[in-house]
This record gives structure tokens, sequence and C-alpha cells, in this order.
């Protein structure tokens, strides 16, 4: 046997993965040979899928370790400390949903890589299973020939020319060389038990195929909605959404890590068979089929024989032989014997026809057909296959770290939201330059009234007149007060009006503020009030 090829190279990515370490349960050492049936070899895959295993009850220990650490070192943060911490939540959220969408277009390629190589290879088995087929359909249907239909015609005509012995010894000759074709037709191999394991193989692999596509489909949307509910959980400060994508979350995570398992365990038993896929079939076949046939299929080589030439040659030898026998007996007996014109006529269409099926057959028995679907099969399954499940088992470890970071994020995201509530909260609802409580003023008009801090002044006519009424929340612009200040008292009264100078009051006014501010108004009211007596 060759020990190499030049038509076909395993992938250097197939040798790297036939060359990783190969261990049983027990971590004892097992061949790298591709052995399917071998229950040591399905314990060295089993292996590589327990060590993903492995290191899914690692990245949720880790988890598990952060979460717990994150609430019990939780302190008490000052208020300007907290924007980092929120700018450090937004970028490791963004960072996270870049990684989660490149890997999905990873996974996408991968998946569709796959797809191809696979669908490629049941391609080949379609084609080499047709040839199969077609091999024995033309073997039977002339060996069927020879034995129903010529023997027919042949002993019609022993009965019509029984009185010239010189035609009966041509008969005869012809019956035995029809024999000669039957026996070498008996020789060839059968390939009907190949062609239903390559049928059940297809049916398997076809199968399995659709409905990893469509798994993997699924869970390519599966990732991009979570995604889409973490960026709507933070843009809406949703804990209802945060939620959600937390339980989604973990479950992904779980999702991503056993898919990594099957991926590289099919990947690794995949490549072992790519590396030496010759070995394999020859061990498989060794028991219904002759090593030299296989051989001959396998490589291809023109400098190895025919197995099927000789039975061919007397094949077509024979054929001939008897071509130019029935030729004679139309050209001489049939003036003598013109009843015998049918079956005579019957006979060289019947060998017309097998001449046919002997070019069908010697080309379909020709090794470049089914050497060419040998080749596409391998490199569908070892170059698009192998390639596309590497790069599945890539998207499964960015899924991973993704969702490991958004699951982390999340924690600081809820207390974050937290503060702010707190912030919210602490603001007072009475507070004329808080903006809630201007709109719960507007709405709820029957409030408790609070004394104004604008100006005090009388009517048109005289200011001795006049008592400090108690007025309500006005929402009259900065110039209304000044415009009432120049009325009644000549002067705008800016000490009155602490925040006009400043544009738009600041968004919250805590209760200290507000009760420095009522002390210094009492006291202007006190003022006035002894300068103006009723």
């Amino acid at each position: 046997m060759p020990p190499a090829r030049a038509d076909y190279l395993a992938p250097w990515w197939a040798a790297w993965l036939h060359g990783l370490p190969h261990r049983g349960l027990r971590l004892q050492p097992v061949p790298a040979a591709f052995r399917p049936r071998d229950p040591d070899y399905q314990q060295s895959l089993l292996f590589l899928g327990l060590v993903a295993a492995v290191c899914l009850g690692l990245n949720l220990l880790f988890l598990t370790v952060y979460l717990i650490c994150l609430c019990c070192c939780k302190r008490d943060q000052e208020p300007d400390t907290k924007r980092p911490h929120s700018c450090c939540v937004t970028w490791m959220a963004v960072t996270a949903g870049l990684i989660c969408c490149a890997a999905v277009g990873i996974g996408f390629y991968g998946n569709s890589e796959t797809n191809d190589g696979v669908y490629q290879l049941l391609y080949a088995l379609d084609h080499a299973n047709h040839t199969l087929t077609g091999i024995d359909a033309l073997v039977a249907g002339t060996t069927l020939q020879m034995q129903v239909g010529l023997e027919q015609h042949l002993a019609r005509l022993n009965e019509l020319l029984a009185a010239r012995g010189d035609y009966l010894q041509t008969l005869k000759f012809m019956q035995q060389l029809a024999g000669s074709i039957v026996l070498q037709l008996s020789g060839l191999p059968v390939w009907r038990g190949a062609s239903d394991d390559l049928t059940a193989l297809a049916g398997h692999v076809a199968y399995i195929e659709y409905y990893r596509w469509l798994a993997y489909l699924l869970f390519f949307i599966l990732v991009l909605t979570i995604c889409l509910l973490a960026c709507l959980g933070l843009a809406k400060r949703s804990r209802c959404l945060l939620t959600t994508m937390l339980c989604c979350g973990l479950l992904t995570l779980i999702l991503s890590w056993a898919s990594m398992a099957v991926d590289t365990a099919t990947a690794v038993g995949t490549s072992d068979f790519c590396v030496a896929p010759d070995k394999f079939i020859m061990n498989e076949t060794e028991s219904d089929i002759s090593a030299e046939v296989v051989h001959y299929y396998l490589y291809c080589d023109q400098s190895l024989s025919n197995p099927f030439q000789q039975a061919l040659t007397v094949f077509q030898r024979s054929l001939t032989t008897m071509q130019i026998q029935i030729q004679g007996l139309i050209q001489f007996a049939l003036p003598l014997f013109p009843t015998a014109e049918k079956d005579l006529l019957g006979v060289q269409q019947l060998l017309n026809s097998s001449e046919t099926s002997l070019h069908q057959l010697t080309a379909m028995l020709d090794c470049r057909g089914l050497h060419k679907d040998y080749l596409d099969a391998l490199i569908g399954i070892c170059y698009d296959g192998v390639e596309g499940l590497l790069y599945l088992v890539l998207f499964s470890l960015l899924v991973a770290a993704s969702f490991s970071t958004i699951i982390c994020a999340t924690p600081r995201a809820w207390k974050h939201f937290a503060g702010r509530d707190r912030d919210y909260d602490d603001m007072d609802e009475e507070d004329p330059f808080n903006p809630q409580a201007r709109r719960i003023a507007t709405h709820n008009p029957a409030r408790g009234q609070l004394r104004s801090f604008c100006s005090y002044s009388s009517s048109l006519g005289s200011q001795s007149s006049l008592h400090p009424p108690a007025q309500t929340i006005s929402n009259a612009p900065v110039s209304e007060y000044m415009n009432q200040a120049v009325l009644f008292g000549g002067n705008p009264r800016y000490e009155n009006v602490p925040l006009i100078g400043r544009g738009s009051p600041p968004p919250t006014y805590s209760p200290s503020m507000r009760a420095t501010y009522l002390s210094v108004t009492d006291e202007h009211i006190r003022h006035h009030g002894t300068e103006f007596p009723a």
C-alpha cells in the first residue's frame, strides 16, 4: 500500500486535533486510531466532554464566589464615586454585547461551513451508492439475459435447425460462451451490502445534521434575544428585564459549554478518521469485499492493475465471438430455414443489448468514478466539516465569556439603580424647586400652602396697609417676581429671591437647604413687619 497520496492530505487542524492526548475515564492513554465501536475509544471522546463539563463547573463556581463576595463586601459609597462605577458597568455591558455579536457571526459561519461539508459528504455517498446499485443492476440484468432469454432462443433454434448438424454445433458453442459470460459475471463482487450500509449511513447523517443545524439556529436566536434583553434592561433600568436576562443567561451559559463539549468530541473523532481514512475503510470492508478491490478504489493508481480486467476481457471476447456466430447463421441458415428468423434476430438483439451493458459496466467498475466520490466525501467532512466545528467551538467559548461578563455586571447595575432610587427618595416633595413637586401641585391643587419666598408688597395706593398674605407655590417666571417688586417697592428685591440670578433651579433641594431658606425668610418678614406697621 502506498504510504502517501498526492490527491488527498489531511488538513493541519485535523492533524492537530488528532495529536491531542486521548485518555480514558481512568486517565489511561488510549490509541488515537479511529475505532468508533471500541469502548476505550468511546471513553476517550467522552473524556473530552467531561473536560468541558469541569470547565462549566469552574465557571459557575467563579460566578457564585464573585456574587457572594460582591454581596458581602458591599459598602456605601459617596455620590461622587457612583459615576465611575456606572461607567464601568456600561463599558462592561458594551464589551460583552460586542463579544456576543461577534460570537454569533462566527457561529453562523461555522454552522454554514459544517452544513456545507456534511451535504457534500451526503452527495458523494448518494452518487457512490447510485454507482454501486447500477453495477449490481447491470450484472443481474446481463446474467438474466444470458440464462433465460438466450437459452430460450437457443432451445427453439435447436428444434428448427435440427436437420443441420453444423448449425447445431454452432448453437452449442454459443451456449458455452453464454455460460462463460455468466461465470465471469458471478465472480464480480456483489455491492448490495455496501450499498445498504451507505444508504443507512446517509440517512443517519442527514437526520442528525438537520436537527443539529436547526438547534444551532435557534441557539443563535436565543443568544441575540438575551443580548437585546440586557440592553433594554440597562437602558430602561428595568429590574424585571434584568432578572429575566439573568435566568436566561445562566441557561445559555450551560448550553454553550454543552455545545462546546459535543463539538469538541465530534471534531476530534472526525479528525482521527480524516488522518487515516483508508485504514478504517479497509478494516470495515475486509469481511465483505476483497482487499485488492478496496485498495483499487481507495487509491486508483495507474500503476495498479484493474482486478476486473480479466472478467471484462473474457466477457467482451465471448460476446464478440457470439456476435460473429449469430451473424453467420443469419447469413447462411436463414435462407434455408425462414421460420428461424425471429429467434435469430432475437439473439442478435440480445447480444447487442449485452454489449451496451458491457460498456456501461466497464465504465462503472473503473476506479475513477468511485474514487472521485471518495475524495469529495473526505474533503467535505475533513475540510469544511471539521473547520466549521472549530468555529462553533470558538463561538461557544465567546458566548460563555460574554455571558459571564454580563452576569458579573448585572449586580453592579442593580446596585446602581438602587442608589439612584435612594437619591430620588431623599428629595422633598414640598420643595418648590423640585420639578416633580411642581407636577404634583399642578395635578393636586388641594395640597398644603407654603409661604412664598418672594417680596411682600401693598397695593398701588399705599404700602402701609400691606399685610403679608400666605401665598401658594407660584410657577410664575422670574420676570414676574421682579416686576411685582418694582411696582410695590421701587426696586427689584433680589435678596428675597435667592436663586433668581442662577437661571433654572437645581433639580434637587434637600430639607436642610429648605430649613435655611425658611429661617432667612422669617427673619426678613419680622424686619419688614416692624418697618411697616399695620
